[in-house]
């Protein structure tokens, strides 16, 4: 009967060391889980910050372009109005005259 209730303690005693080594591993495998969790996030968010970097870059650029655009056709509409001042603001105040003397 001892010998039995040995054995069985022996059992006993093998399946807690293999349970421990199990929850060993899985404490392992959790701690491996959770530091690749963590590269991944760190290497996405970094990644995330380039690309939004680099639309940022993108659009200042294409901001810049455009308002320069308008800058210069601005330019243009200005200089054509004082050249069409520049040669008919005689007709423009005879007109604006002969308008105010008619009312």
């Amino acid at each position: 009967m001892d010998t039995v209730i040995k054995q069985i303690s022996e059992i006993e005693s093998a399946a807690a060391a293999v349970m421990d080594a199990a929850n060993g591993r899985k404490k392992a495998f959790a701690e491996e889980m959770a530091e690749k969790t963590a590269a991944f996030d760190r290497e996405l968010d970094s990644e995330t910050e380039a690309k939004l970097q680099k639309i940022r870059a993108e659009m200042e650029v294409e901001m810049d372009s455009k308002l320069s655009k308008q800058k210069s056709d601005a330019k243009k509409v200005l200089a054509w109005m004082e050249k069409n001042y520049e040669n008919h603001h005689t007709e423009y105040v005879i007109q604006l005259f002969q308008s105010m003397i008619k009312e």
